[in-house]
């Protein structure tokens, strides 16, 4: 791992320890069982099967390589604006110290929307997990250079299996789709953004589209900014794109989600 992600991730720990002193893991697992029980089925993958271009739109205020995107934006605001504007689901990006994300903005999205809710942050143990599907989310990111291969694998299980959620398995290179792969990974995001040096491209994703086994779902997230973007993408064999930066700039994130749709649908 790079040095930042390493540091987010001791960050994370923190996080996670203090919030076992208040929820204990016997509570939040014992919560989380009881809201996907009487959840309304939000399949986050079946989102991504339908036809045309499937956007998962991102909440997300700052990141530690752009900095600040919007101070003060309102979750439940842009929720219900990408819905309107034709999304697939939203991504809730909820890491607080390099982010300025929260709990409480997957919570508000969760009540403004009917889309499937993604938790995007940086997972390590199964707690981060109960907890995800206590607040309302439909599935979880997990970052395979973020954990080894046991605890991929039991992390995965726990959501899919335990919980009846999905997984988008993120990657970036050859190596971790092989263990994404392996790990039993069925969704697989390909993150256009390297963790170790920030750098975008999307030649990342057009790399590992020939090399993903068929009766996988790919993503492609991270460094999309136009229809034609779309459009190349989706031509490699790729279902969900996932947009963030693009349509938190936006002052109209409804008309802007339209207009690549309608392009890239037509395209």
């Amino acid at each position: 791992m790079s040095n930042l992600l390493t540091e987010i991730i001791d960050r994370k720990r923190a996080r996670v320890e203090a919030a076992r002193e208040v929820l204990s893991d016997a509570l939040i697992q014992r919560q989380a069982l009881k809201r996907r029980e009487i959840a309304t089925p939000r399949s986050f993958a079946k989102a991504l099967q339908t036809d045309g271009i499937s956007i998962i739109a991102e909440f997300k205020r700052r990141s530690p390589s752009k900095g600040l995107i919007r101070d003060n934006a309102d979750a439940a605001e842009f929720a219900r604006s990408y819905q309107a504007g034709g999304a697939k689901a939203v991504s809730v990006l909820t890491e607080q110290d390099y982010f300025s994300g929260s709990l409480e903005d997957l919570r508000e999205v969760r009540m403004a929307v009917s889309l499937p809710a993604l938790r995007k942050d940086f997972f390590f143990e199964s707690y981060q997990v109960y907890e995800s599907a206590a607040s309302g989310a439909d599935a979880v990111l997990l970052i395979v250079a973020a954990v080894d291969d046991a605890d991929l694998k039991n992390l995965r299980r726990v959501a899919e299996e335990e919980l009846q959620m999905d997984a988008l398995v993120e990657v970036h290179t050859l190596e971790e789709l092989n263990r994404a792969v392996d790990s039993g990974a069925k969704l697989i995001g390909v993150n256009n953004r390297d963790l170790r040096t920030f750098k975008v491209s999307i030649e990342t994703s057009e790399q590992l589209a020939a090399r993903a086994p068929k009766g996988v779902t790919l993503v492609s997230e991270s460094g999309i900014e136009s229809s034609a973007d779309l459009k190349r993408l989706s031509e490699l064999g790729y279902k969900g794109f996932l947009i963030g930066e693009t349509l938190m700039r936006s002052d109209d994130p409804a008309a802007t989600l339209r207009g690549l749709l309608g392009v890239g649908v037509a395209g």
